[in-house]
């Protein structure tokens, strides 16, 4: 590479990234090994983008062929820029580029380095280091943020025997998934998982110290149900009040690929909520949330109804999926599920109340309710009376056709006041959840589908138990495929 085209390309980075610290390391990078990804991690820390130098074929020490070399570089999240170099540019590239730091592995200290006279000539920093062996692969972490652990549930054939059905015809079910039109209503909110290294006790006061390593964001709240709506197979629509921010501008473009019709109806007096969750060691430390949880204004609630009567002519299935964070105000919530019972649309809801408080039993009417135990008790104001009894008393208050408890590691109870009531209890098929957030929105995406598909409400639990298995056995809220659900019913049972 002649030294005019090394001058372009350090201009064309410096461009790219005004004012911002570049880091610079180079190497033969044959294969990517713990060593390199210390030192690379180490290396992104140093600045703000990492510019890797990626020596040509014709180097000495080269074996792999450059395009398979770049291509493991540029997978990584550390790495900003691959470039192609001699060593014998090295110097002339750096003079150019005019980086923050030059980074080079530990071993190369007590050696020459050509880079130390240029790098001190304009004020740049030369820095040794292997980095700290606590450092994680990247890979390795999105590989749990994103991948699904091995799935192996303990289906329950009996329960569906019981209730005169089999795996086949629910496997009919969700084949009919396509014909269902779906309008989801409710929160969305933006999941943040922040991948840390743990690096100690602090030793000025008793508080665990911990380093970033990777940074991943999901689309979660009701935005997920729209989200597994979409890619479980049937149409998707979706309603919501978001801020006037960026996270709800890169919201749409996530709900978009995911194939989902969103109207996000802008308010400038609350920020889109976000949610992060600060990992380590495969556990959640601590979570932060930012949002502002009061009701929407009444201009808003009419323009919710504006878009909700545009699109409800399309619809043959309403989802309320309320996190309680102010998009359904009760006036909001009467309308729609009034126009749901006028018009016969099949409607269902689950209320959530986790760190907030909130009232399930104010979807009157409503075809299933999805709820915790801690929810139902909210309901009717009971913390001390038996479950069943509490579950019924909800039945009754909110009119509701049917009602899903949902139990965590133990399960769910399914109970339908018609023609009497009949109770029913269905354990988790997953034994070894990787992360349980998401598994309500799973459950109750998969489940409000098979109903409006013509399942039977025990049907309906076992579609969504299952969805709610796979959701547990990876990390982040990543739509459900119908393929999945699909081959999971296919499972043979042992």
């Amino acid at each position: 590479m002649a030294s005019s085209n090394l001058h372009r390309i350090s201009q064309q980075l410096n461009d790219a990234y005004p004012n911002q610290k570049l880091v610079f390391v180079s190497g033969n990078f044959n294969i990517i090994h713990p060593g390199h990804l210390r030192l690379l991690n180490f290396a992104q820390t140093c600045g703000e983008r990492l510019i890797v130098g990626l020596f040509e074929d014709a180097e000495p020490g080269v074996i792999v062929p450059y395009e398979l070399r770049c291509e493991s570089l540029k997978s990584m999240s550390a790495v900003a820029e691959v470039i192609s170099i001699k060593t014998s540019q090295l110097a002339d590239f750096i003079t150019s580029l005019k980086p923050h730091a030059v980074v080079k592995g530990k071993e190369h200290e007590v050696g020459h380095n050509p880079e130390r006279d240029v790098v001190r000539h304009y004020g740049g920093h030369l820095i040794f280091s292997s980095g700290e062996a606590k450092f994680s692969s990247v890979d390795l972490i999105r590989n749990e943020l994103t991948l699904p652990g091995e799935l192996i549930l303990r289906h329950d054939d009996q329960f569906l025997n019981k209730h005169g059905t089999s795996r086949d015809r629910l496997k009919q079910i969700v084949e009919k998934f396509d014909v269902v039109r779906a309008l989801v209503i409710g929160d969305l909110i933006i999941d943040e998982y922040i991948y840390c290294d743990p690096l100690g006790m602090s030793q000025e006061d008793p508080t665990i110290v911990v380093t970033p390593v990777e940074s991943r964001t999901f689309t979660g709240g009701a935005g997920i149900v729209a989200g597994h709506v979409a890619s479980l197979g049937a149409t998707s629509q979706y309603i919501s009040v978001t801020g006037d921010d960026e996270t709800a501008s890169k919201s749409e473009n996530s709900l978009a690929s995911f194939g989902v019709d969103a109207v996000l109806i802008r308010d400038s007096s609350r920020p889109t909520i976000l949610k992060q969750r600060f990992r380590a060691s495969n556990k959640t430390l601590l979570r932060v949330s930012h949002l502002r949880a009061h009701d929407i204004g009444e201009e808003f609630i009419e323009l919710v109804l504006q878009r909700f009567h545009q699109i409800l002519p399309t619809t043959n299935l309403v989802i309320f999926s309320d996190f309680n964070y102010g998009c359904l105000p009760q006036p909001l919530v009467d309308t729609i599920t009034q126009i749901c019972r006028e018009k016969n649309i099949p409607f269902v809801a689950d209320s959530q109340a986790s760190s907030q408080i909130g009232d399930v039993s104010r979807y009157v009417g409503a075809t299933m309710i999805s709820a915790t135990e801690r929810e139902v008790r909210l309901a009717v104001n009971d913390f001390k009376s038996g479950l069943q009894n509490v579950a019924n008393r909800l039945l009754g208050k909110s009119q509701a056709k049917t009602l899903i408890v949902k139990l965590g590691a133990e399960g769910l109870l399914v109970i339908s006041p018609n023609p009497e009531f009949t109770t029913d209890s269905l354990k988790a098929m997953n034994p070894n959840p990787v992360d349980v957030a998401g598994a309500g929105d799973a459950f109750l995406s998969a489940s409000s589908l098979a109903l409006a598909a013509g399942a039977s409400i025990w049907e309906a639990s076992y579609l969504g138990s299952i969805a709610a298995s796979i959701q547990v056995s990876r990390i982040g809220n990543v739509p459900l495929n119908k393929n999945l659900l699909l081959r999971e019913l296919a499972v043979t049972v042992q």
